[in-house]
Protein backbone atom coordinates (compact mmCIF):
# COMPACT_ATOMS: atom_id res chain seq x y z
CA UNK A 1 0.00 0.00 0.00
CA UNK A 2 1.33 3.52 -1.35
CA UNK A 3 2.24 5.85 1.48
CA UNK A 4 -0.17 9.48 1.35
CA UNK A 5 1.80 12.15 0.40
CA UNK A 6 0.96 15.38 2.24
CA UNK A 7 -0.26 18.15 -0.03
CA UNK A 8 2.93 20.77 -0.31
CA UNK A 9 2.29 24.08 1.57
CA UNK A 10 2.96 27.06 -0.09
CA UNK A 11 5.53 29.89 0.76
CA UNK A 12 3.03 32.30 1.85
CA UNK A 13 1.10 29.69 3.37
CA UNK A 14 3.56 29.00 5.69
CA UNK A 15 4.13 33.10 6.14
CA UNK A 16 0.85 33.43 7.35
CA UNK A 17 0.41 30.30 9.63
CA UNK A 18 3.43 31.79 11.13
CA UNK A 19 2.58 35.27 11.45
CA UNK A 20 -0.78 33.92 13.27
CA UNK A 21 0.78 32.05 15.20
CA UNK A 22 3.16 34.30 16.84
CA UNK A 23 0.21 37.16 17.17
CA UNK A 24 -1.70 34.37 19.27
CA UNK A 25 1.21 34.25 21.19
CA UNK A 26 1.75 38.03 22.18
CA UNK A 27 -2.39 37.97 22.29
CA UNK A 28 -1.59 35.78 25.51
CA UNK A 29 0.58 38.43 27.02
CA UNK A 30 -2.17 40.37 28.76
CA UNK A 31 -2.23 44.17 29.29
CA UNK A 32 -3.94 45.84 32.11
CA UNK A 33 -4.86 49.21 31.79
CA UNK A 34 -6.05 51.64 34.23
CA UNK A 35 -9.48 53.30 32.67
CA UNK A 36 -11.13 56.36 32.88
CA UNK A 37 -14.80 55.62 33.96
CA UNK A 38 -17.47 56.27 31.19
CA UNK A 39 -19.09 59.60 32.32
CA UNK A 40 -20.77 60.53 29.80
CA UNK A 41 -20.45 60.25 25.57
CA UNK A 42 -17.39 62.52 25.61
CA UNK A 43 -14.67 61.49 28.37
CA UNK A 44 -11.89 64.49 28.08
CA UNK A 45 -9.52 62.28 30.57
CA UNK A 46 -6.60 64.46 28.97
CA UNK A 47 -8.51 67.93 29.07
CA UNK A 48 -8.27 69.39 25.43
CA UNK A 49 -11.92 69.65 24.48
CA UNK A 50 -13.10 73.12 25.84
CA UNK A 51 -16.71 73.10 27.62
CA UNK A 52 -18.75 74.44 24.64
CA UNK A 53 -17.53 71.65 21.88
CA UNK A 54 -17.87 69.20 24.60
CA UNK A 55 -21.53 70.49 24.92
CA UNK A 56 -22.07 70.00 21.11
CA UNK A 57 -20.47 67.25 20.66
CA UNK A 58 -22.43 65.50 23.18
CA UNK A 59 -26.01 66.58 21.86
CA UNK A 60 -24.72 65.21 18.15
CA UNK A 61 -23.39 61.84 19.88
CA UNK A 62 -26.96 61.92 21.62
CA UNK A 63 -28.89 62.70 18.65
CA UNK A 64 -27.66 60.22 16.83
CA UNK A 65 -28.17 57.39 19.74
CA UNK A 66 -31.85 58.35 19.79
CA UNK A 67 -32.32 58.06 16.59
CA UNK A 68 -30.50 55.25 14.91
CA UNK A 69 -29.79 53.45 18.64
CA UNK A 70 -26.02 53.50 17.48
CA UNK A 71 -23.87 54.76 20.26
CA UNK A 72 -20.80 56.75 19.67
CA UNK A 73 -18.33 57.93 22.34
CA UNK A 74 -15.35 60.00 22.17
CA UNK A 75 -12.39 59.71 24.71
CA UNK A 76 -9.33 61.33 25.08
CA UNK A 77 -6.82 59.89 27.54
CA UNK A 78 -3.34 61.04 29.23
CA UNK A 79 -1.38 58.23 28.02
CA UNK A 80 -1.73 54.93 26.60
CA UNK A 81 0.49 53.55 29.49
CA UNK A 82 2.80 52.23 27.38
CA UNK A 83 0.79 49.83 25.01
CA UNK A 84 -0.39 50.76 21.41
CA UNK A 85 -3.28 52.35 20.65
CA UNK A 86 -5.19 49.62 18.87
CA UNK A 87 -5.22 47.29 21.98
CA UNK A 88 -6.10 50.46 24.33
CA UNK A 89 -8.92 51.23 22.30
CA UNK A 90 -10.53 47.69 21.94
CA UNK A 91 -9.71 47.32 25.68
CA UNK A 92 -11.32 50.01 26.56
CA UNK A 93 -14.19 49.44 24.26
CA UNK A 94 -15.03 46.30 25.55
CA UNK A 95 -14.78 47.48 29.32
CA UNK A 96 -17.27 50.33 28.32
CA UNK A 97 -19.01 47.64 26.44
CA UNK A 98 -19.96 50.29 23.87
CA UNK A 99 -23.59 49.44 21.95
CA UNK A 100 -26.23 47.21 22.42
CA UNK A 101 -25.55 43.75 22.98
CA UNK A 102 -27.54 42.14 20.33
CA UNK A 103 -26.29 44.52 17.50
CA UNK A 104 -22.75 45.46 18.84
CA UNK A 105 -23.37 49.11 17.00
CA UNK A 106 -20.89 50.77 19.01
CA UNK A 107 -18.13 53.18 18.09
CA UNK A 108 -15.36 54.42 19.76
CA UNK A 109 -13.00 57.75 18.53
CA UNK A 110 -10.26 57.44 20.82
CA UNK A 111 -7.18 60.54 20.95
CA UNK A 112 -3.99 59.62 23.11
CA UNK A 113 -2.59 63.44 22.84
CA UNK A 114 0.52 62.56 24.64
CA UNK A 115 1.92 59.76 22.00
CA UNK A 116 -0.21 61.75 19.28
CA UNK A 117 -2.23 58.96 18.43
CA UNK A 118 -5.92 58.50 17.47
CA UNK A 119 -8.01 55.42 16.68
CA UNK A 120 -11.19 54.83 14.89
CA UNK A 121 -12.70 51.30 16.78
CA UNK A 122 -15.62 49.93 15.42
CA UNK A 123 -18.27 47.31 17.07
CA UNK A 124 -19.09 44.07 15.07
CA UNK A 125 -22.09 45.11 13.90
CA UNK A 126 -21.16 48.55 12.00
CA UNK A 127 -17.73 46.80 10.88
CA UNK A 128 -19.89 46.57 6.87
CA UNK A 129 -20.95 50.51 7.58
CA UNK A 130 -17.85 52.10 9.40
CA UNK A 131 -15.34 49.96 7.53
CA UNK A 132 -11.94 50.22 8.24
CA UNK A 133 -10.71 52.09 5.07
CA UNK A 134 -13.94 54.58 5.62
CA UNK A 135 -12.22 54.89 8.89
CA UNK A 136 -8.84 55.37 7.80
CA UNK A 137 -9.96 57.79 5.54
CA UNK A 138 -11.89 60.19 8.06
CA UNK A 139 -9.15 59.97 10.16
CA UNK A 140 -6.82 61.05 7.60
CA UNK A 141 -8.77 63.81 5.60
CA UNK A 142 -10.84 65.27 8.87
CA UNK A 143 -9.15 64.97 12.11
CA UNK A 144 -5.00 64.77 11.86
CA UNK A 145 -4.36 67.66 9.72
CA UNK A 146 -6.31 69.45 12.74
CA UNK A 147 -4.79 67.91 15.49
CA UNK A 148 -0.99 68.97 13.77
CA UNK A 149 -1.80 72.52 14.17
CA UNK A 150 -2.86 71.74 17.63
CA UNK A 151 -6.57 71.79 17.45
CA UNK A 152 -7.91 68.73 19.02
CA UNK A 153 -11.90 70.07 19.38
CA UNK A 154 -11.30 70.81 15.69
CA UNK A 155 -10.40 67.48 14.39
CA UNK A 156 -12.38 65.85 17.13
CA UNK A 157 -16.01 68.00 16.12
CA UNK A 158 -14.97 66.99 12.26
CA UNK A 159 -13.75 63.20 13.08
CA UNK A 160 -17.43 63.01 14.59
CA UNK A 161 -18.99 64.35 11.67
CA UNK A 162 -17.42 62.43 9.46
CA UNK A 163 -18.54 59.22 11.40
CA UNK A 164 -22.09 59.77 11.92
CA UNK A 165 -22.69 60.69 8.03
CA UNK A 166 -20.95 57.29 7.20
CA UNK A 167 -23.37 55.44 9.74
CA UNK A 168 -26.86 57.75 8.56
CA UNK A 169 -26.63 58.34 4.85
CA UNK A 170 -25.72 56.42 1.71
CA UNK A 171 -21.75 55.64 2.59
CA UNK A 172 -21.33 54.91 -1.53
CA UNK A 173 -19.26 58.14 -2.17
CA UNK A 174 -16.89 57.29 0.72
CA UNK A 175 -16.69 53.70 -0.71
CA UNK A 176 -15.48 55.45 -4.05
CA UNK A 177 -12.80 57.37 -2.32
CA UNK A 178 -11.35 53.96 -0.54
CA UNK A 179 -10.99 51.28 -3.03
CA UNK A 180 -8.04 49.58 -2.89
CA UNK A 181 -6.99 46.82 -5.26
CA UNK A 182 -6.77 43.55 -3.06
CA UNK A 183 -3.28 42.78 -5.39
CA UNK A 184 -1.64 46.37 -3.88
CA UNK A 185 -2.37 45.10 -0.08
CA UNK A 186 -0.82 42.01 -0.65
CA UNK A 187 2.19 43.63 -1.65
CA UNK A 188 2.29 45.76 1.03
CA UNK A 189 1.72 42.65 3.35
CA UNK A 190 4.92 40.76 1.97
CA UNK A 191 7.11 44.15 2.40
CA UNK A 192 5.91 44.44 6.01
CA UNK A 193 5.65 40.88 7.54
CA UNK A 194 9.51 40.44 8.13
CA UNK A 195 9.44 43.55 9.56
CA UNK A 196 6.00 42.59 11.79
CA UNK A 197 7.68 39.36 12.41
CA UNK A 198 10.82 40.66 13.92
CA UNK A 199 8.97 43.31 16.25
CA UNK A 200 6.30 40.55 17.60
CA UNK A 201 9.70 38.17 18.57
CA UNK A 202 11.60 41.44 19.91
CA UNK A 203 8.65 41.76 22.18
CA UNK A 204 7.99 38.41 23.30
CA UNK A 205 11.87 38.21 24.41
CA UNK A 206 11.70 41.92 26.14
CA UNK A 207 8.28 40.55 27.75
CA UNK A 208 9.95 37.62 29.07
CA UNK A 209 13.18 39.06 30.06
CA UNK A 210 11.12 41.44 32.54
CA UNK A 211 9.18 38.73 34.08
CA UNK A 212 12.88 36.50 34.20
CA UNK A 213 13.06 35.07 37.75
CA UNK A 214 9.32 34.64 39.10
CA UNK A 215 9.38 38.67 39.81
CA UNK A 216 5.50 38.71 38.89
CA UNK A 217 3.63 35.50 39.64
CA UNK A 218 0.39 36.77 37.32
CA UNK A 219 0.69 38.19 33.85
CA UNK A 220 -1.44 41.29 33.26
CA UNK A 221 -2.80 41.41 36.51
CA UNK A 222 -4.36 44.68 36.99
CA UNK A 223 -4.88 46.48 40.22
CA UNK A 224 -8.21 45.27 41.23
CA UNK A 225 -7.12 41.31 39.76
CA UNK A 226 -8.53 41.94 36.72
CA UNK A 227 -7.20 40.39 33.78
CA UNK A 228 -7.59 41.78 30.44
CA UNK A 229 -6.54 39.27 27.42
CA UNK A 230 -6.80 40.07 23.66
CA UNK A 231 -9.33 38.37 22.17
CA UNK A 232 -11.35 38.50 18.83
CA UNK A 233 -14.14 36.55 19.54
CA UNK A 234 -17.60 36.91 21.05
CA UNK A 235 -18.01 39.26 24.47
CA UNK A 236 -17.08 37.41 27.33
CA UNK A 237 -17.30 37.96 31.18
CA UNK A 238 -14.43 37.89 33.59
CA UNK A 239 -13.76 39.67 36.99
CA UNK A 240 -15.17 43.04 37.35
CA UNK A 241 -17.39 42.59 34.48
CA UNK A 242 -20.84 42.65 35.64
CA UNK A 243 -23.24 42.31 32.74
CA UNK A 244 -25.70 45.52 31.74
CA UNK A 245 -22.57 47.69 33.40
CA UNK A 246 -19.39 49.27 32.98
CA UNK A 247 -15.92 48.04 34.05
CA UNK A 248 -13.72 49.81 36.90
CA UNK A 249 -16.95 52.31 38.11
CA UNK A 250 -17.58 53.22 34.59
CA UNK A 251 -21.38 54.43 34.04
CA UNK A 252 -21.48 57.37 36.55
CA UNK A 253 -23.54 59.73 36.04
CA UNK A 254 -26.48 57.78 34.47
CA UNK A 255 -24.49 56.62 31.31
CA UNK A 256 -23.01 53.51 30.74
CA UNK A 257 -22.41 51.23 28.02
CA UNK A 258 -24.87 48.55 26.41
CA UNK A 259 -23.32 45.32 26.87
CA UNK A 260 -21.72 45.66 22.91
CA UNK A 261 -18.21 44.29 22.16
CA UNK A 262 -15.20 44.99 19.14
CA UNK A 263 -12.99 42.45 17.40
CA UNK A 264 -10.65 45.32 16.88
CA UNK A 265 -12.23 46.67 13.55
CA UNK A 266 -11.43 50.50 12.76
CA UNK A 267 -8.57 52.27 12.01
CA UNK A 268 -5.80 54.46 13.67
CA UNK A 269 -3.30 57.22 12.80
CA UNK A 270 -0.71 60.05 14.23
CA UNK A 271 0.50 63.01 13.27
Amino acid sequence: MGRSIAPPVSPRGARLALYAALLCLAAGLAFAYDFPALTGRVVDDAGVIPAATRQNLDAKLKDLEDKSGTQLVVATVKSLQGGDIETFANQLFRAWKLGEAKKNNGALLLVAPAERKVRIEVGYGLEGTLTDALASVIIASAIVPRFKTGDYAGGIERGVDGIISVLTTDAEEWHAKTRVRAEDQQSLFDALFPILLFLVVVFIFQYMMRNAGGRSGTLGRGRGGTVFIPYGGPSWESSGWGSGSSWGGSGGGGFSGGGGSSGGGGASGSW
